[in-house]
């Protein structure tokens, strides 16, 4: 099997040498540049998976090579080399699509890396990673998906905002599971859940002994995800001393666990969320600057629920779905009744809300379909809109099924269900000429569950 082949582009011989012996002891060819135009004829003439290259060239910028790349040939990874005093210009070149950045002095541990990873984006993605999960067809969702596919090939540090519930863990795991690092660890923390005397410890590991109660030594998130990802969720939650000491380990790509007197080399790419903003918080002097603009080279702001009503329908079936499989049994259907209800309300929990909703609907609902009443909506405003009474009925009504008037949305939701079930029950009642079993049976409930909200509705047996 051919050897993959790198180019290395750098004015400085010693440096292209190592890098060539790095490589070939790892079993790649690698072909040498000087100059930004010996790269580019080079480019033209080979096939290469993976390009090496300086910031600084010259007769030019690896950033101007970069953008080059990006338009004729945006399959080639590429892992920039820069001094440590031009960070920033690495920072940038990632935000321009750039792998990832090595710094000079290299280290040839941290290279191997890097590398390795890299050639890894010639390979076919595992047939069971897709953005099929992040499920919507409104504009929003299809840019979403092309960002994170787009962004999955890129170690570029990824800051992922956006409120509550909306599915931030949800685009972090497919970042992970649809780029090179797929096959290694993906360790997702909710930093607002971590006591603050035990964080250092979690992030970093500890020794035994190195404190009252380390009767072992411990490895760190850190260390647990190493070649891995790490997704630091609600990463505003962290406090400011602890902020220090993450930033050194992401500048660093190195940790030293509590009572340790030696780093040790890690290997991570970074991904954070949190619904808080993070601009106020850095202006309020609550989150490091610094911190931030290394967490957030790249951001991909995910929308609520309230900004994309459209794909309520399509989410509503994936969850139905999704949740039947978990309890082993058929679908049930959502009845358009139930669906408008669902369309109209604002979700302020998002799609967490909206799962909890439906998971409720499916365990209280009956005969394979999710009425209105299944959901149980939160309240919000009340006002009476139905009749409570049998007599309140017009004699030639023909169904209990009301149809929703044009300022439901605006009424207590919990007592417009309410007024829903009553209505239906009571003209089920009238039907039967008060038979509770054959009223049951018309409304497709049980006879428990009958009397059970005739009791709670305050339905009265005359009625």
């Amino acid at each position: 099997m051919k050897p993959p082949l790198v180019l290395i582009i750098d004015d400085e011989s010693d440096l292209r040498e190592l890098l060539s012996m790095t490589l070939k002891r790892m079993n790649i060819a690698s072909k040498e540049a000087a100059t930004l135009s010996e790269a580019k004829t080079a480019i033209h003439q080979e096939r290469f998976d993976l390009c090496l290259t300086d910031l600084s060239l010259p007769d030019g910028n690896g950033l101007d090579l970069l953008v080059y790349l990006q338009d004729s040939k945006p399959e080639l990874p590429v892992v920039v080399i820069t001094a440590h005093a031009s960070i920033d210009t690495a920072i940038q070149a990632l935000k321009t699509g750039a792998f990832d950045f090595l710094i000079k002095p290299i280290d040839i541990h941290v290279l191997r890396n890097v590398v390795s990873s890299a050639l890894k984006l010639t390979k076919p993605s595992p047939s069971h990673v897709s953005v099929s999960e992040i499920v919507g067809n409104s504009d929003i969702m299809k840019r979403l998906r092309a960002t994170v596919s787009r962004l999955a090939r890129s170690q570029a540090p990824i800051y992922i905002s956006g409120p509550s519930g909306v599915g931030k863990e949800l685009v972090a795991r497919h970042l992970h599971y649809a780029g090179p690092r797929s096959d290694k660890p993906f360790i997702a923390v909710n930093c607002g859940a971590i006591s603050r005397e035990l964080m250092e410890s979690e992030f970093f590991g500890h020794q035994k002994g190195s404190f009252t109660g380390a009767i072992r030594d411990k490895i760190g998130f850190f260390q647990a995800a190493n070649e891995g990802t790490l997704f630091l969720d609600e990463v505003a939650e962290l406090p400011i001393d602890m902020q220090v000491k993450l930033l050194r380990a992401i500048q660093e790509k190195a940790i030293r666990p509590v009572g340790s007197e030696k780093e040790i080399p890690v290997d991570v790419r970074l991904l954070s969320a949190t619904h808080r903003n993070l601009n106020h918080l850095v202006a309020k002097q609550l989150f490091r600057e610094d911190l931030y603009y290394r967490i957030n080279v790249i951001e991909i702001p995910v929308p609520s629920l309230k900004e994309r009503p459209s794909d309520i329908p399509q989410l509503a079936q994936h969850i139905i779905a999704k949740i039947a499989q978990k309890m082993q049994i058929k679908p049930p259907i959502l009845e358009s009744s139930s669906l408008a209800i669902l369309l109209q309300y604002e979700f302020p929990g998002n799609i967490r809300e909206l799962e909890n909703i439906l998971e409720r609907a499916i365990t209280l609902c009956e005969q394979g379909r999710i009425r209105p009443a299944d959901l149980q909506l939160p309240s919000s405003h009340s006002e009476r809109i139905l009749p409570s009474s049998a007599s309140d009925i017009p004699e030639n009504s023909a169904s209990p099924t009301l149809p929703l008037p044009p300022n439901w949305a605006d009424q207590n939701l919990e007592d417009y269900l309410d007024d829903i079930a009553r209505a239906a029950i009571i003209r089920a009642l009238k039907d039967t000429k008060g038979n509770k079993t054959k009223a049951a049976r018309l409304l497709g409930i049980s006879f428990r569950t009958l009397r059970y909200r005739l009791k709670k509705l305050g339905i009265s047996e005359s009625e």
